[in-house]
């Protein structure tokens, strides 16, 4: 997975579910917990996305994570260069698959 779909995974990920946490977040994305905080890390430090307290049930502060505007608009930037990389990969795959029909 490149960068770029790291990162635009992750942007997702945290726009429809902002309370998770970096291990959640790690496991869905099959990464390690560290690189998964790199990850969301550099977000951060970019200006994609903001980190917030919030009161936990628990009596715990807990984290949420905020998309700024500029990561909004970003995400939607790595949501086309995603969408344009999974259609050449699905045309070749397309491709090759009826070349190998053919062999048969």
């Amino acid at each position: 997975m490149s960068r770029s779909d790291t990162e635009y995974i992750v942007l997702k990920i945290l726009k429809d579910n902002p309370r998770m946490t970096q291990r959640q977040m790690a496991q869905k994305l099959g990464l390690s917990l560290g690189k998964t905080n790199y990850v969301v890390r550099a977000l951060i430090d970019k200006g994609w996305v903001k980190l917030s307290n919030f009161k936990r049930s628990d009596n715990k502060l807990g984290y949420i994570y905020v998309l700024t505007p500029k990561g909004v608009s970003e995400k939607s930037i790595l949501a086309q260069n995603f969408l344009n990389a999974k259609s050449e990969e699905y045309n070749k795959l397309k491709i090759e698959i009826e070349r190998l029909k053919n062999e048969l």
